[in-house]
């Protein structure tokens, strides 16, 4: 049966390209020095344009994908330019933060906690089986040190004068540790297990490519409120986008364990 996208979820996704716009004036975090040659500007406006633009996208594309049938052909294809999209955004920013001037150490681990949720959730939808190896292991240890920041960069902030590390509060570190722990379980879960169940394997790829779909969403809607007008920021419907991800990735882990129950449930009433 052909799945059509809903008119509702394209005009969303079209008032995110929108929203997004603004974010042209983050211009001053990427730039190259007033005496830098040529191709440094040229090279700093080609960084940030994509990053941006791969944001954007990303974003979009998310949505999409959240709101299309799983499965089916919008969903696919949406993943796949989300993953594009969000590959480029993620990886600009968390390779240009230790080199920008201002403090970035929390934006170079929300980096790389998305790049990792966003290339070990891919792999769990394309590969039909997730198995021990080096892939998890690699995965067990990148998850363990994001969750070794997010402690310390807690840590950090407690005992700072200004309350902050960079400019970030201890408790946004917190989700950086939650996260990176439910990533290793996972991944020791793997190790233990020597594979994932096709729900388990649905799962993973859910929780993980909601997350990182919040990474950008919180980075964006509440990281640079200053792109709103004035009349919003701070206000709720930020922070409610911002935090959208979140209810949408709970409401689908349960639907695919709910979905599994009932499927089991039938098969031992149809074998009594």
């Amino acid at each position: 049966m052909t799945h059509r996208f809903p008119v509702s979820s394209a005009l969303f996704a079209l008032a995110f390209a929108f929203a997004l716009l603004p974010s042209v004036a983050l211009a001053e975090n990427l730039e190259a020095g007033p005496g830098a040659p040529a191709w440094m500007h040229l090279g700093a406006n080609a960084l940030l344009w994509a990053h941006i633009t791969g944001g954007a996208i990303g974003m979009v594309t998310g949505v999409v994908a959240l709101a299309s049938r799983k499965g089916q052909s919008v969903h696919r294809k949406a993943g796949s330019v989300f993953f594009l999209a969000m590959f480029t955004a993620y990886a600009i920013g968390a390779g240009v933060a230790p080199f920008l001037h201002t403090g970035q150490r929390p934006n170079f681990v929300a980096g790389v906690l998305a790049l990792y949720l966003l290339i070990s959730g891919t792999l769990a939808a394309r590969q039909r089986t997730v198995n021990s190896g080096a892939q998890a292991v690699i995965g067990l240890l990148v998850a363990l040190t994001i969750t070794a920041a997010g402690v310390t960069f807690m840590q950090m902030g407690a005992a700072s004068p200004s309350g902050t590390v960079d400019g970030s509060p201890p408790q946004a570190f917190f989700l950086f540790t939650i996260a990176g722990a439910f990533a290793a379980a996972g991944e020791l879960h793997v190790l233990l297990r020597k594979g994932l169940s096709n729900v388990a394997r649905m799962a993973r790829h859910l929780w993980r490519m909601c997350f990182s779909l919040f990474i950008a969403s919180g980075s964006f809607f509440l990281g640079q409120q200053q792109v709103f007008p004035k009349a919003l920021q701070g206000s709720v419907l930020l922070y409610v986008v911002a935090l959208s991800p979140l209810p949408v990735m709970l409401f689908w882990l349960g639907k695919v364990h709910f979905d599994d129950w009932h499927r089991r449930r039938a098969k031992v009433s149809v074998a009594a």
